[in-house]
């Protein structure tokens, strides 16, 4: 059996689209999977009371505290030890959940799962790996807004997280990674660029060298193709707050040049779809001993049902499990 915890109090409409998108996921995914919604009951119960879930999948679990966006992340996760982010991640670590979901202060989620959780050998910061379409398949980014300023040896052990997870839950049979950088020399960027360039053209991954923005979209170089792009999370949280961005650019434009109709038919929908963050989910927390989904503050339903598809594979591919035999053998990754 399979179960995930989600933060039914996280979110910028809690608790009714995490219990929404819950009960989206247990209509489509298999029998042996279930959700523990974690917060008020009484709250959560009024929203089930909407939704036709089988309740012999759903868990309520009670946490009467919540998080807010605006609190102080490590102030509040040992201030509210009966958070709902604080027990959702807890249950990981008690080994009664798979994998933990939310949609509320991700700055509480990173140092939850950090400090309840742990990180991977070798490791002293998480990244957010988030997913980017491009024209030829998606790409993983991280650090996508974790750490601001990074170490060239901890861009290199971002590199190993999302080889690691491009394999196991994208099924990339030898993904490439590739380093964001103002050039595509050797020689070009800042002094944690060109140092991350030397450790990584030694690291034994399959490197392709530096890319520059544009080539995210192409999802190849000149160099070659590329599954995994690493970069600070400064650079990686502008590049996604860009991309969130891109669609509804597309969209408007083409409404104003073709017509609403054209902009609405059956064809475009399917670009709008591959361009909206919800259809991706959430992002993983790459680098601490769990599954730790983050999502966006403004996610819908159809997002957090998404999520829960994400944090099923993860755990179906035992990804944590990889990732702490190959840690704890190479030692410090970088």
């Amino acid at each position: 059996m399979i179960r995930i915890a989600i933060d039914a109090m996280g979110g910028d409409h809690a608790p009714a689209v995490p219990v929404a998108g819950a009960a989206l996921a247990l209509g489509e995914l298999p029998a042996d999977v279930t959700v523990q919604l974690v917060g008020q009951p009484r709250l959560i119960e009024r929203e089930l009371e909407r939704h036709a879930a089988d309740r012999a999948r759903v868990e309520v679990i009670e946490a009467p505290d919540t998080i807010a966006m605006g609190e102080k992340p490590l102030q509040a996760i040992r201030s509210k030890p009966n958070s709902s982010i604080a027990i959702g991640i807890g249950l990981q670590k008690a080994g009664n959940s798979d994998a933990f979901i939310s949609a509320g202060n991700t700055g509480a989620v990173m140092v939850g799962s950090t400090l309840i959780l742990g990180l991977h050998h070798g490791f002293e910061r998480p990244a957010i790996g988030t997913t980017f379409p491009t024209s030829r398949q998606s790409v993983l980014v991280l650090d996508a807004g974790a750490n601001v300023d990074c170490s060239p040896s901890e861009l290199v052990g971002f590199a190993h997280l999302g080889v690691l997870y491009a394999r196991d839950v994208m099924g990339r049979a030898n993904p490439a990674v590739a380093l964001l950088n103002i050039g595509e020399e050797e020689e070009k960027g800042n002094a944690a660029a060109k140092a991350a360039h030397r450790l990584l053209r030694t690291s034994g991954l399959p490197f392709v060298g530096n890319i520059e923005g544009r080539h995210i979209l192409l999802g190849r170089s000149e160099q070659g193709d590329f599954d995994v792009v690493v970069c600070d999370g400064f650079v990686g949280n502008v590049l996604l707050k860009f991309y969130e961005s891109l669609g509804r650019l597309l969209h408007g434009l083409v409404e104003r040049e073709l017509g609403a109709a054209t902009a609405g038919n059956e064809s475009m929908t399917r670009i709008w779809r591959a361009l909206d963050y919800a259809e991706y989910g959430g992002a993983p927390l790459l680098g601490v001993k769990g599954v730790s989904i983050i999502c966006h503050g403004r996610s819908t339903a159809n997002a957090i049902r998404n999520a829960v598809r994400l944090a099923v594979e993860a755990t179906q591919h035992q990804l944590v499990q990889h990732m702490s035999r190959e840690f704890a053998a190479a030692g410090k990754p970088a």
